[in-house]
């Protein structure tokens, strides 16, 4: 009798009535998350093609939506780049009537019609910028007019340099006239005097207006230079000049709200590839990656009910819950690597021009913020539906 009561005793030790395996309980301390990972792991080499094409249609969707997310944040750091290049410290941005555009070929905005005339304030300071476009050696480039340049220069930025594979003293023909080549700056552009860009692109271009001395940070700068111009004013981007008019005047100090000028009219760019027809098919594409990987894991469960019963019937109910969210991680992060590097040498190999590494970089962390979501709700939702059945049912063979 003795030995029996030292038995019972020893069956009811906590060891074996937490309702944890043996592999779960011992390693409770600390690598409990590492033996739900060997055994996601175990499972992955058990059935490597579902898991293979689980990944691939995953990170096909992940590829599609980062390719378009890099186009729109290249557009958007374009755009943001393209309005601070044409202000250059202005407080004050009066265009035409018909507006202003930006050409994805020249890679800088572009005035469509003639400047608005008015009557300076005193105290202001305006600069007249004339604007558009030209043909050098067969390429299109912006063309704009200063008069801080000396007539028979043009100052060529270094980007345009490369692509037309000019070096500082070179020589370029620009309306007619034999020009030296001085490769500074910034912009996508040639900019030379302002009589020679009139002579080319005649009298297109816009006003920037530079407040009084000391009074450059005032919200009412517009409102103030509008009524004393008798021309328009707004700190939106997306209000266009009204063609009948003479101008409009685009507050860049003054608006509402924490983002400023540059980021909104950025924000312009960004906002017509996210909702364009591509925009659509790449959010279509990342909804079916999603309904994959879910297929994948109903599939998988449904192959696994008896494993499964066996684990739940002995207390194991929540160690199935943590199984499939490990392995739903495991699937979801390497989709996701496969997605966002796939995507990098795709837009690297047909778009260099457009999309750049910083684009890339946040297109890639935009779409790393859906994964937790995603791998949640692609493991609740077989698991959920296999805890609804008793273990006994989960035991049977149908």
């Amino acid at each position: 009798m003795k030995h029996v009561n030292f038995t019972i005793a020893h069956v009811e030790t906590p060891t074996l009535t937490t309702g944890r395996s043996p592999d779960i309980a011992a390693s409770a301390s600390g690598s409990t998350v590492m033996c739900l990972v060997r055994f996601a792991l175990a499972n992955i080499r058990r059935r490597p093609e579902r898991f293979t094409l689980s990944v691939l249609g995953i990170a096909l969707a992940i590829a599609c939506v980062t390719i378009v997310r890099t186009i729109s944040a290249s557009f958007a750091i374009t755009g943001a780049d393209s309005v601070t290049d044409a202000l250059d410290g202005a407080q004050l941005w009066a265009v035409p009537a018909a507006g202003v555009h930006y050409d994805s070929d020249v890679e800088a905005l572009v005035a469509d019609g003639p400047a608005p005339t008015f009557v300076l304030p005193d105290g202001w300071r305006t600069v007249r910028t004339p604007s558009g476009v030209t043909d050098v050696d067969g390429t299109r480039v912006s063309l704009r007019g200063s008069d801080d340049i000396a007539s028979g220069a043009v100052v060529v930025s270094p980007s345009l340099a490369d692509r037309l594979g000019v070096a500082t003293g070179d020589s370029l023909v620009i309306g007619g006239q034999s020009l030296v080549a001085d490769v500074t700056g910034g912009g996508h552009g040639v900019t030379v005097s302002s009589s020679l860009a009139q002579d080319v692109v005649g009298a297109n271009g816009w006003w920037t207006v530079f407040a009084p001395p000391g009074e450059e940070n005032r919200r009412d700068l517009a409102q103030r230079f509008g009524a004393a111009v008798d021309l328009p004013t707004t700190a939106d981007p997306s209000v266009l000049p009204d063609p009948s008019g003479t101008g409009l005047v685009y507050d860049t100090v003054g608006g509402s709200g924490p983002l400023t000028f540059e980021q909104k009219f950025s924000a312009l760019f960004s906002g017509k590839v996210t909702s364009s027809t591509l925009g659509l098919i790449s959010i279509i594409g990342l909804a079916l990656g999603f309904v994959i990987a879910l297929s994948s894991f109903l599939a998988a469960v449904a192959e696994r009910k008896r494993e499964f019963g066996i684990m739940s019937s002995i207390g194991l109910a929540d160690e199935v819950l943590y199984f499939f969210l490990v392995e739903s991680a495991i699937t979801f992060v390497v989709a996701y690597l496969v997605g966002v590097l796939g995507a990098g040498a795709a837009v690297a190999l047909v778009i260099p021009s457009i999309a750049t590494p910083l684009a890339w970089a946040q297109a890639a962390g935009m779409v790393a913020a859906f994964l937790p979501a995603m791998a949640i709700v692609g493991a609740l939702v077989p698991v959920h539906k296999l805890l609804q059945q008793k273990p006994v049912d989960l035991l049977g063979d149908r």
